[in-house]
């Protein structure tokens, strides 16, 4: 199943447009169309933008226009931030100049009384011929053509797309996400979908070549078969993470509310995962953390079943023991030449080399991390493990200051998988206690992993539970190619 011409039009039209028209904002105060245009030109945003305003000559140091027909120019994307019941016939004065709208306008299904207002906004897009994104949503984040709704953004663009049902879950995923080294192709907030639905953006998703990795945050259920006949018809093509609201009947209700949604039975989308290979989460950190580790971890053809425990913290060994086992994941002792191997390498006093391996701080620097690389190195020769979770207790590894430990550490992984054929997935865990004096070098080392492609996690168990989702969508691969 492909995206329609006419949807990849529209959609490229909202992703990167040329030309943006801003519908409310104000000449005399700050309103949100305001600053949508504030966040476009503090972010780069290199397209002609048109304030709309129909008595004021210049708005946001911009010539205003009285009308979007009176805009110079055809209008890719328009930003839509008026009452209401003026949107369906501003929509209509749209005809054959706008390609996509995006109406950040609340006061429709999502409020009493306001159902019939948003079936006439739709029968307005009809008529005007214009895609309409909404309403009461946000906006799109699109890194590479320097658009944003909100601030404090990276332009720096990756290869995760978004489709999200709430926007300020969506202020959350953007700037989470890119705490944790999530980078977005696209992220879009579609609110009450009233015209373009979820399903039609994870068409245009499966289908760009420049996202890898799909997220969905969705409230309703109405586009369920869709999304499922999508879903299987991409035969796990790219990894699809769900996060799903309204899964209890509380939350269901909390959903109507939100968006005007119908949220759908919980076993129903438990039923699409199973059937399709999508991920289905529970929680907005294991969503970020799963869209991490397929943003950095090539799927396996063989779905990952043997995992090896390294780092410093016999206690923390054993809780990841733990967490990587109820993920479903083996950590079992090596073999007996692995093992023989390991023990030939004159380890210090204290150190274990059964699996989990564990070694004293000192240690893991000795000889600039080459001690750890012959542990990695012996351990990838053997072609036994399928993913390999290294982990670091931040406060003692910093505080040997004469050295950078945990930089020879990674750069001593990252030599071992450069040379690493059997697709290993490796993966480093940075515990710390919040600190502040360790959160910034945290979030350096951080920075560093992962544009090494490296995913880095905060606790054993959030790696874990991110492995799963990857094993998940590996297993439901490795059966439907058997089964083809």
């Amino acid at each position: 199943m492909s995206v329609s011409a006419s949807n990849a039009a529209s959609f490229n039209a909202l992703f990167a447009p040329s030309t943006i028209a801003v519908v409310g904002a104000s000449a005399t105060s700050v309103s949100g169309g305001n600053r949508f245009i504030r966040h476009l030109k503090a972010f780069g945003y290199a397209g002609r933008i048109f304030p709309i305003h129909p008595s004021a000559a210049e708005i946001e140091g911009m010539p205003a226009f009285t009308s979007v027909s009176a805009a110079p120019e055809a209008i890719d994307y328009a930003y839509v931030a008026v009452s209401a019941p003026q949107v369906p016939p501003l929509l209509r004065s749209f005809s054959g100049k706008v390609r996509v709208a995006q109406v950040m306008s609340s006061g429709f299904s999502e409020s009493s009384g306001g159902h019939e207002l948003e079936h006439e906004l739709v029968r307005a897009a009809r008529e005007a011929n214009v895609r309409v994104i909404g309403p009461n949503c946000l906006g799109v984040y699109s890194p590479r053509a320097r658009v944003t709704f909100t601030e404090r953004t990276t332009d720096e663009a990756g290869s995760v797309g978004i489709v999200c049902q709430s926007g300020g879950l969506g202020v959350d995923i953007i700037r989470r996400g890119q705490n944790k080294g999530v980078r977005f192709s696209g992220l879009v907030t579609v609110g009450n979908c009233a015209d373009v639905r979820p399903y039609e953006l994870l068409e245009y998703f499966l289908a760009s070549s420049e996202t890898s990795v799909i997220g969905l945050y969705l409230e309703g259920a109405g586009d369920g078969r869709k999304l499922f006949e999508i879903l299987r018809a991409a035969k796990a093509r790219k990894p699809v993470v769900i996060l799903k609201g309204g899964r209890t009947g509380q939350g269901r209700r909390a959903a109507a509310s939100h968006t005007g949604a119908l949220a759908g039975s919980d076993n129903g989308w438990k039923a699409l995962s199973a059937q399709t290979g999508a991920v289905l989460v529970d929680e907005l950190d294991t969503f970020l953390d799963a869209l991490l580790a397929f943003q950095s971890l090539p799927p396996r053809v063989a779905a990952a079943k043997r995992a090896v425990l390294f780092g410093n913290g016999g206690g923390a060994s054993v809780l990841g023991t733990d967490a990587l086992a109820r993920a479903g994941f083996d950590v079992a002792p090596f073999e007996a030449g692995v093992a023989a191997k390991l023990q030939t390498l004159k380890l210090p006093a204290g150190s274990s080399v059964l699996n989990p391996i564990d070694l004293p701080a000192g240690a893991l620097q000795q000889d600039e991390g080459r001690a750890a690389e012959a542990i990695f190195d012996t351990i990838a020769e053997a072609g036994e493990t399928d993913v390999l979770v290294m982990h670091v207790n931040m406060t003692v590894v910093l505080s040997f200051r004469h050295v950078d430990m945990l930089g020879n550490l990674m750069n001593a992984i990252l030599r071992v998988k450069s040379r690493d054929r059997s697709g290993m997935h490796v993966v480093l865990v940075l515990r710390s206690d919040g600190d502040p004096d360790i959160e910034g070098p945290k979030r350096e080392y951080r920075r560093r992993a992962v544009a090494a492609g490296l995913p880095v996690f905060d606790e054993l168990t959030s790696a874990a539970e991110a492995l799963a989702c990857v094993r998940h969508f590996e297993t439901f691969r490795a059966r439907a190619a058997k089964n083809t």
